[in-house]
């Protein structure tokens, strides 16, 4: 141990109860923002793999098509024009599908597609009738690669539905307000057309907007109740990469010609709103570490004061200004370290716990405890934070003990 930590050690004893104070601000610091940080990345990290399980990552939809504009050049009747673009035009739907399934299939970063088909209709059962639903055509092996339909069916069989040509998928909502159960019948109603459909299976995704107004129909069930033998609404991608949706989809839009909608923008309020909530928290709970830089700037400006004659003796033996300022440094560094060993360790602890504590929730996600997200950045950020509030509220006092001289501390005038 060098001479300067072991009197850094000596000095931290003179004020125990002021450096246990700073230390407790440190480890709830610490701890408290990996809490919150797992906290509120859990549930965004969350909602996001929900949405990409509904939706995919990639959506492609809408033929786009630039108009132009003419402008006379030459003077009047001249027959001379020059156009230019003005905006862009969007074609609803696909007219070529399978087509444009074999180009995406060239791109090594897409995991999976499927055509679907979507249209609206009007669902009647025994008891009661709903307008304004949405049925959606797939073939079930395509979907269920961009998709976790798998996983969200909680009662019948996705086989049956596959195997049988009038199944549908209701979402949990839809049928609990029809009061339909998996082997019951209704009637679906689009284009003056009504067509009776049982139950297969029923998902629930947690997305009231999904599991209340979306339905799943077989494609060429789809495609005749629809009236739309060919075609298809929008192409739904997985890949490989979700985070690189936006990249991949500005790149597919220039190549296909056809609007790519990744899901960061399709879901763009709420991980703004996710974000703004994450920065809240982190911001709240480092209060905490600033009352501990703010304790440990009062606890060494109190050292300094009370150990002037030790200072002037440390001079006198020849110890240079930054011998000394490395001292009181050395105080904040010992305190630091313990404090964000323990805080981490809280940290971990406490977000075991936090994701152990049951929270029912059913809206923009279904999940019954709360959610949390093991990241090492989170221990880095808090441990960051609390270095640099500490650090920086010490090296005041440090620089002050630095520039006293011994002559002045025997004269009584040292400032």
């Amino acid at each position: 141990m060098s001479p300067n930590l072991r009197i850094a050690f000596r000095f931290l004893t003179a004020k125990k109860r002021s450096m246990l104070m700073s230390l407790s601000c440190i480890i709830l610091g610490v701890g408290l923002f990996v809490v919150t940080q797992a906290a509120t990345t859990g549930f965004e990290q969350f909602f996001i793999k929900t949405i990409l399980g509904a939706d995919g990552a990639i959506l492609i939809q809408d033929k786009m098509q630039a108009t132009q504009r003419s402008i006379a050049a030459g003077g009047y009747g001249s027959g001379f024009a020059i156009q230019s673009k003005e905006g862009v035009k969007y074609v609803e739907g696909i007219d070529e599908p399978e087509g444009l399934r074999h180009v995406l299939e060239t791109f090594g970063n897409i995991s999976g597609i499927s055509i679907v088909l979507k249209g609206q209709v009007d669902i009647t059962s025994p008891l009661k009738t709903e307008t304004g639903m949405r049925a959606y055509g797939i073939k079930v092996a395509e979907h269920l690669k961009v998709s976790n339909l798998a996983a969200q069916i909680v009662d019948g069989s996705l086989a049956d539905f596959q195997s049988n040509l009038s199944g549908a998928l209701l979402g949990r909502e839809m049928a609990d307000r029809m009061e339909l159960s998996v082997g019951d019948s209704f009637q679906l109603t689009a284009l003056g057309q009504t067509r009776r459909y049982r139950v297969s299976a029923i998902y629930e995704t947690g997305v009231s907007d999904i599991d209340r107004y979306r339905l799943y129909l077989n494609m060429g069930e789809a495609r005749s109740l629809l009236q739309k033998p060919t075609g298809a609404s929008f192409i739904q991608l997985m890949l490989y990469n979700p985070d690189s949706a936006s990249l991949v989809a500005e790149h597919l839009q220039q190549v296909l010609g056809y609007s790519a909608q990744p899901w960061q923008d399709r879901q763009k309020s709420w991980l703004e709103a996710f974000r703004a909530l994450s920065v809240a928290s982190g911001i709240t709970v480092s209060v905490f570490t600033l009352i501990a830089g703010l304790a440990m700037f009062n606890t060494l400006a109190m050292i300094v004061l009370e150990k002037t004659k030790d200072i002037a003796i440390l001079r006198s033996m020849g110890y240079e200004r930054g011998d000394v300022t490395r001292i009181f440094l050395w105080q904040a560094v010992v305190v630091l370290a313990i404090g964000a060993l323990i805080g981490a360790t809280v940290g971990v602890v406490g977000t075991y716990a936090v994701s152990r504590i049951p929270l029912p929730i059913n809206g923009i996600f279904k999940t019954a405890f709360f959610q949390v997200f093991w990241s090492p950045w989170h221990y880095v950020e808090a441990v960051t934070t609390a270095v640099v509030m500490v650090m920086v509220a010490s090296l005041v006092p440090s620089r002050r003990a630095a520039r006293l001289e011994p002559g002045d501390i025997i004269r009584g005038t040292a400032q």
